[in-house]
């Protein structure tokens, strides 16, 4: 760790401990004897304890929604735009697990002032997977009948349960992991799911 430059061992230190003993279990005196620095040097890069969370918590959040813009603006159909959606929301479990575990422990003690930014980034990327399905809809490509809020709370829901069961010394990769959302996910939206167009994003079955 020492090699890394010290905002980045703040943050590891920090999401050690906030992992370990919580949030307020914390101290930024703890956070400073750890990461080998000053409380000069702590307070250089973050102007509070609170700021630190904040950025913990905004670092993947971000991630996550500018993947799912750009798969967005990069794809042309609705389904290569949900299965990039998945695919890149999966991996945010392996890139992040440790940011987004002390998120979800840790959250409740966002500031507003910090809660805000963090709650409008989590509102557009949930928009962007209600657009799509919106779009998947009215493009013949996803089923008529579905939900649009309904399925799209489902896809996160699902998704974000990730943080409480992947291990990453698992039998299966994170690559794994997201080919199986993405194939569980488009055969219960897709209206045809074995069309050409289609079928290249699900998973092929094993040979007996």
């Amino acid at each position: 760790m020492a090699d890394k430059p010290l905002r980045d061992r703040i943050i590891d230190t920090a999401l050690h401990l906030f992992e370990k003993y919580g949030y307020h279990g914390v101290t930024v005196d703890r956070i400073v004897a750890e990461s080998d620095t000053s409380k000069g040097g702590f307070y250089h890069n973050f102007k509070s304890k609170d700021e630190l969370l904040y950025h913990i918590h905004d670092v993947f959040i971000t991630y996550a929604l500018t993947k799912a813009q750009e798969a967005y603006e990069s794809c042309s159909t609705p389904t290569e735009r949900l299965y990039a959606i998945v695919q890149s929301f999966v991996k945010v479990f392996h890139l992040y697990k440790p940011h987004i575990t002390v998120f979800y422990q840790e959250s409740t003690y966002l500031k507003p002032e910090y809660a805000e930014p963090i709650n409008e980034k989590r509102e557009e990327f949930k928009q962007i997977i209600f657009r799509v399905i919106r779009e998947g809809i009215e493009a013949g490509e996803f089923r008529p009948e579905l939900s649009v809020e309904i399925t799209g709370m489902s896809i996160i829901g699902m998704v974000n349960w990730t943080y409480k069961w992947y291990n990453p010394d698992g039998p299966l990769s994170i690559e794994e992991i997201a080919a199986y959302f993405a194939d569980f996910i488009l055969h219960a939206v897709l209206r045809t799911p074995e069309n050409p167009a289609a079928a290249r994003f699900l998973l092929r079955p094993t040979a007996e």
